[in-house]
């Protein structure tokens, strides 16, 4: 069973607040993707993006918020 992505050519990217404006290693998500957390490399917009369920982002988030990941 394949799994139906969701369309983000209209997708507004932000960078996350923790890159700097002269980063080279930033992290963008879209956001209004419901159930999904699109996130990509600044550097390469036309590049893959990887699509993360919103729980899976969550998890995530609570984990380097944590510092178990410092």
């Amino acid at each position: 069973m394949s799994a139906v992505r969701p369309d983000l050519t209209a997708a507004m990217w932000r960078k996350s607040s923790y890159s700097s404006a002269h980063a080279d290693n930033c992290v963008e998500v879209a956001d209004g993707v419901p159930g999904h957390i699109p996130v990509r490399d600044s550097k390469d917009p036309q590049g893959p993006m990887l699509l993360f369920t919103a729980e899976a982002w969550n998890a995530f988030v609570r984990t380097v918020k944590s510092g178990r990941w410092a």
